[in-house]
């Protein structure tokens, strides 16, 4: 299974600190799994994998089957919650360079909708010009800004392209069941539609359609994602012991770690295909804490590249910051670094070594280093990078995300902060119905 490894932090908080933690731990798993906590009305996703619908599954094989069989790029329309956890999953079990290549077996996987910038925009659609393309629109209300924007564009695009009965074809909605414009959108096009759950927010969808849907037509086997995950859920149920449940284990780490004075976690990792990952984990833990003046800061770096740039200050800055690394036990690839006779680089002494074996050399002297230079350090261990083990990664991840909220007095399900810059985006916009906004906005800039 994947293990939690917390003995580098007990130099700077002794265990006993997170021991004591153990009552409040056990109390907020009991309120995931009973629903008694704040936010209770979107915890759904908390036996989501145990309870997935068989039918679904097939439904969503299904219809990515429709999509690999009439497209060579899928373009994948959604922000936040609606991509990071598909992009997340695809690229930690991708070739690394397959989608430069065009891989003839699977469409390529682009996305959209989660920025603003024309250029951007522009240049996605001059390379979809001449391509057979599909779209998935992922949004509950169908108004979000970036990605009604970025759907508008491609679901023009598609039907000047491909004819209207195509577009119908590879157009597909992943929304509300019953409201909002994305939903009148698929009902009144015919496309083919899934539901996002009301009780499962974005940043933890990733088991839902919208993050299933795109694994899919990645050709990834989304039930051994599932079934990881379903696992990792009774591995960390209340009934399992504080001390062999790695969500519980993980949230008392780093709540002691905060409660001591260190306030930034950086999540680490060194396999590159880890990168989505970690920005995914950061929406999950950011919007989740960050509210009522609390909450870790999550930043991430990729390691050994990031040593180069941001190492200098992980070892010598400012001791308010702690490290997560995730460490994959088990590359997929065997390469060893062959001898030269000449040795200018100095690297014969590496000759015959797998280049895994330097990597985790590397991580082990990093962590050393690290931990020397006051900087903690809790260690996850996947086995290797597979649907199965990476669903495990995701449930544990984001059972901790819920038991560290709970921990940390706030609500870890809402995000009335996110609302504020789209106030002011709208009213300098002039849309309607901002009016008074507006003109308050347009009063503060003359000053």
């Amino acid at each position: 299974m994947i293990k939690i490894d917390c003995s580098r932090i007990l130099d700077f908080v002794p265990q006993s600190d997170i021991k004591a933690l153990e009552p409040v731990v056990k109390e907020s798993i009991l309120k995931l799994e009973n629903g008694t906590g704040a936010g209770n009305d979107f915890i759904g996703w908390v036996d989501l994998a145990s309870k997935m619908d068989k039918g679904l599954i097939a439904d969503i094989r299904e219809t990515a089957q429709v999509l690999r069989s009439n497209c060579e790029v899928v373009v994948v329309a959604g922000i936040g919650g609606s991509y990071l956890g598909s992009r997340a999953v695809i690229e930690a079990l991708s070739n690394s360079f397959t989608q430069l290549i065009q891989d003839k077996k699977n469409p390529q996987i682009l996305f959209a909708g989660h920025n603003i910038s024309e250029d951007y925009l522009y240049e996605l659609t001059q390379y979809l010009k001449d391509r057979k393309f599909g779209v998935i629109n992922i949004s509950k209300s169908g108004t979000t800004t970036e990605t009604a924007l970025a759907f508008r564009l491609l679901k023009k695009q598609c039907e000047q392209q491909r004819g209207k009965d195509v577009a119908r074809k590879v157009i597909v909605a992943i929304t509300d069941a019953k409201r909002g414009a994305a939903r009148v959108c698929a009902d009144k096009e015919g496309y083919r539609s899934f539901i996002i759950p009301d009780n499962v927010g974005g940043r933890f969808s990733v088991l839902t359609p919208v993050g299933l849907l795109p694994i899919a037509i990645a050709g990834f086997d989304i039930e051994k994602l599932v079934q990881g995950a379903a696992d990792m859920e009774k591995m960390t149920a209340s009934s399992t012991p504080f001390d062999q449940n790695p969500a519980a284990q993980y949230a008392a780490a780093r709540n002691a770690l905060y409660r001591s004075g260190k306030k930034i976690e950086i999540l680490v990792n060194f396999q590159p295909k880890l990168h989505y990952l970690s920005e995914w984990w950061k929406q999950l833990y950011g919007e989740s804490e960050g509210k009522e003046n609390k909450g870790i800061f999550p930043a991430s770096v990729d390691f050994s590249t990031d040593l180069h740039s941001m190492g200098q200050w992980i070892q010598e800055g400012e001791r308010s910051i702690f490290e997560t690394v995730i460490s994959v036990d088990k590359v997929q690839h065997s390469m060893l670094v062959p001898a030269d006779e000449e040795n200018l680089d100095g690297l014969n002494f590496l000759a015959g070594k797998h280049v895994d074996e330097v990597n985790k050399m590397a991580e082990l002297g990093t962590q050393l280093a690290h931990v020397d230079g006051g900087v903690p350090n809790i260690r996850i261990t996947i086995p290797e990078l597979s649907e199965y083990w990476i669903g495990q990664l995701i449930y544990m991840f984001e059972k901790g995300c819920g038991i560290s909220g709970y921990v940390l007095g706030v609500n870890p399900f809402n995000q009335p902060g996110v609302e504020a810059y789209k106030k002011n985006m709208f009213a300098l916009l002039n849309k309607p119905g901002y009016e008074e906004e507006s003109k308050a906005i347009l009063a503060r800039i003359k000053k």
